[in-house]
């Protein structure tokens, strides 16, 4: 059979333990004297022993008492670390923060929040999944994300969306190219070069083909890749020239390419997505204040 002693029971007991008295005690619990006396007796009722000896002049524990208050000083320390544990998580100071997002978007755009979030959270922890658009946007959808950061959410009028920033497009090509020593370029220099695309499945393709068709540009014999990596390396070893957002620039510093501007200048939206009527948690809350001030206000 269990014992029935609630948490007000083990913290009489330890406050008549630690002063040896019923006045001190009650005075350092901020109750009366007489609320307890009560408690401590039915903390004795329900345990079937005696906890203290009693005369008029002290309070004395028993050996029964002793071992009693040592098991609840144990349980209170825990209960009372619990209590401080949720009271964190309920104000923001602790808990985790899932973001889903691109991999530029991780790799370039999201690190200074996260310094910024964690210099006054420092005890949340920041989960970042990224991957392709598609699978971002649904995982925001089956509720394994807080939210993501994404710079096209394709079909998702069902999702909640605010624009963070925006990311303008360059070309980028071999230092040994014709096209190289330019300041800048127009869409119409891309015609008939031959030319390394990324995959329909990456948030880039849907944008590259838009500054295409607007300009009226077939450009020449391409390749495809599905990652930053294997488009820069492709880039650089001569197979095609490319466009990519600026974000993408500092992840593709290996392939020693060279970026210019290119004109009518197109953007991709990045944007925070989120699953609407979605009660987002204290510390994601603070996240987002940090990503978007506006967003809750």
């Amino acid at each position: 059979m269990g014992i029935n002693l609630g948490i007000a029971h083990l913290r009489a007991v330890v406050a008549l333990a630690d002063h040896a008295s019923f006045t001190a005690g009650a005075n350092w619990l901020q109750v009366s004297q007489p609320n307890l006396s009560r408690t401590v007796a039915e903390a004795e009722r329900r345990l079937g022993v005696r906890l203290f000896v009693r005369t008029t002049r002290s309070v004395d524990l028993t050996g029964d008492g002793h071992e009693v208050t040592a098991y609840a000083r144990r349980v209170l320390l825990e209960f009372d670390d619990g209590l401080e544990q949720i009271g964190r998580f309920v104000s923001g100071d602790r808990g985790t923060v899932t973001i889903a997002c691109l991999p530029s978007i991780a790799a370039t755009f999201l690190p200074p929040y996260i310094v910024d979030f964690r210099s006054s959270h420092p005890d949340v922890s920041v989960h970042i999944r990224d991957g392709l658009r598609d699978d971002v946007v649904a995982s925001v959808r089956d509720g394994s994300v807080d939210f993501a950061v994404v710079a096209a959410s394709g079909r998702a009028n069902d999702l909640m969306r605010t624009t963070v920033s925006t990311d303008a497009f360059v070309c980028a090509l071999p230092p040994n190219h014709a096209l190289a020593q330019r300041t800048s370029l127009l869409w119409t220099d891309l015609a008939d070069q031959p030319f390394v695309a990324f995959g329909p499945e990456s948030s880039i393709a849907s944008h590259v083909q838009l500054g295409l068709e607007s300009a009226g540009v077939d450009v020449g014999p391409s390749v495809q890749a599905h990652n930053v990596a294997a488009v820069a390396g492709m880039t650089a070893a001569g197979l095609g020239i490319t466009v990519i957002p600026e974000l993408v620039v500092p992840m593709m510093s290996f392939a020693n390419l060279v970026y210019l501007p290119i004109e009518p200048t197109i953007h991709r939206t990045i944007s925070v997505v989120q699953l609407p009527g979605r009660r987002q948690s204290a510390s994601c809350t603070a996240f987002l204040d940090i990503l978007v001030p506006a967003l809750n206000e």
